[in-house]
């Protein structure tokens, strides 16, 4: 909580209600001066106020220590109730943030405090000794006993705000990573980032059970920001914090691991960005079918990280990324949420973009490799949609790699011109036809560029097509006339849209196939 907001919890309210009832108090007190007889018999305000005997203050501080008892349990079963809550629904860590917090342990330190003070106070009483300083002491922290009531409160309900526990998660858990502060081992630290994840990974989920959109989406956000800035600390902590020790191999999620897959984390020392794509894909696969932006959220978080490995220089980071993608797909398909293998897709690609832009060839390759395999695998279960989605991907990314003058771009492109295999049925056909329309679409990309050796090698693996169907795929490219999408989409444009450029080249491609068959198989330009 910044400085203001501390301010506006605490010091506005005191204020107010401090002055309010001070100002009450000294106008009714010099009211009922003014009418009594103390005004005529010269005794003067403050003369009055200041007189009392033994007897008076005993009569007065008899009943304050149970007034204060009966506050300060008021306040803890408020706070009581309200944390309960707060920790069932969230996290039950917030019981622990509760009472490391500074402000909660001062206030109901003072709370105990000022109710042993005022029983000590009565005890102190006596008829030959007036103790001045502690009556007035006594009132003082009476009255700020039940003053700060409403701004405890209020601060309460602040503190247990669900995004401040998510915020407050996540710095709690770098605090550890990165060992600012902390004087303890690496393993007992290893432990509190790793419960630290996994209560962020639960606050999600129970959040998507919930509908509260909001409340997930900063959950999911808040393991991206732990990561990212984790990588920025990464290189400057010891080779103890990277090894997987005795304590940390008894996480469910390591246990439940190949013994050599956790010494490969180990050696690599990413089993921290390991752990937060591991609760993404519990995340994930909990919002397919149920809160589908969450869904892509943590794809998209997936994607920052693969690009914050990209500038942190961290390949095996990179590598997790990517197969963590791979897996959202597999789960994606499995479950037939085509809408979510779109989006997924989208981001995938916007990754492998990124790599590309960085020169990282090896892992490029590979994953337009991942991009065709899943491709076809949702061809195989009647998702056309996802294959040509998929096709259209590598399309864009074979486009790229042409203006960045990409070293392995034909091996790209040859992956990309086998996504369509032979098809099985007619659902597959259907889909496979949106692929040679991304393949089409390319090789007007590679005329316009004037690469009229690329658009052979595409016009060579379409060369035997039925005329039938060629026709009807240059039917529908030509059929499109705008750019965007009719309805809100991330992507934003048609797949199959050709500017007027394009257009014109695409019937230069088709002539190559009229070339080498008959006149009337081949539909002719328009």
């Amino acid at each position: 909580m910044t400085r203001s907001k501390r301010r506006g919890v605490w010091l506005f309210p005191l204020a107010v209600l401090g002055g309010m009832a001070l100002g009450w108090f000294a106008l009714l007190t010099l009211l009922d001066y003014v009418l009594s007889f103390h005004a005529g018999a010269g005794q003067t305000f403050w003369g009055v106020l200041a007189s009392y005997s033994s007897s008076d203050i005993s009569n007065v501080l008899g009943n304050l220590p149970e007034v204060v008892v009966a506050i300060l349990g008021i306040a803890i079963t408020m706070v009581s109730f309200i944390l309960q809550l707060a920790a069932t629904r969230y996290t039950p860590r917030v019981t622990d943030m509760f009472f490391r917090d500074r402000a909660n342990v001062i206030v109901m330190g003072f709370f105990v405090v000022a109710s042993v003070h005022c029983v000590w106070v009565t005890l102190m009483l006596r008829r030959s000794f007036i103790p001045h300083l502690l009556v007035f002491s006594t009132m003082a922290m009476m009255t700020v006993s039940i003053l700060i009531l409403i701004p405890y409160f209020s601060y309460v309900f602040a503190f247990l705000n669900p995004t401040r526990i998510v915020a407050s998660l996540q710095e709690m858990s770098l605090a550890e990573a990165v060992g600012e502060g902390h004087a303890e081992s690496a393993e007992a630290r290893q432990e509190r980032v790793t419960e630290g994840v996994e209560q962020l990974a639960d606050v999600a989920v129970n959040s998507i059970e919930q509908k509260d959109r909001i409340v997930a989406s900063r959950s999911v956000d808040a393991l991206k920001d732990l990561v990212i800035r984790y990588l920025d600390d990464k290189s400057r902590l010891g080779e103890k914090w990277y090894t997987i020790g005795p304590l940390l191999r008894r996480n469910p999620d390591f246990v439940a691991m190949a013994p050599a897959s956790v010494e490969d984390l180990s050696q690599s020392g990413t089993w921290l960005e390991w752990k937060v794509l591991r609760q993404y894909q519990t995340i994930y696969n909990e919002s397919l079918n149920k809160m589908r932006e969450i869904s892509q959220l943590a794809a998209i978080n997936t994607r920052y990280i693969g690009e914050k490995a990209l500038t942190a220089d961290e390949p095996k980071v990179l590598t997790l990324a990517i197969k963590f993608f791979n897996t959202y797909l597999r789960s994606t398909i499995n479950l037939r949420d085509v809408r979510t293998a779109y989006n997924v897709l989208h981001q995938y690609r916007l990754l492998a973009e990124a790599v590309l832009r960085a020169g990282w060839s090896e892992q490029v390759v590979e994953t337009a490799g991942y991009f065709k395999y899943y491709g076809q695998l949702a061809n195989q279960v009647g998702l056309s949609f996802i294959t040509e989605t998929a096709a259209y991907d590598l399309c864009t990314l074979c486009e790229l790699a042409h203006e960045e003058r990409f070293s392995h771009e034909r091996q790209l492109l040859g992956i990309f011109l086998e996504v369509d295999k032979v098809p099985e049925n007619e659902a597959q056909e259907q889909s496979l036809r949106g692929v040679r329309k991304a393949q089409v679409k390319l090789a007007t990309y590679y005329l316009m560029r004037e690469e009229e050796t690329l658009a052979r090698i595409v016009w060579k693996d379409m060369e035997h097509e039925r005329p039938e169907r060629l026709r009807s795929i240059r039917e529908e490219m030509l059929a499109v006339k705008d750019k965007d999408f009719w309805e809100v989409i991330d992507r934003g444009h048609n797949f199959d849209y050709l500017d007027e450029r394009r257009r014109e080249l695409l019937d230069v491609f088709y002539n190559w196939f009229r070339e080498t068959r008959p006149l009337t198989q081949v539909p002719k330009p328009s």
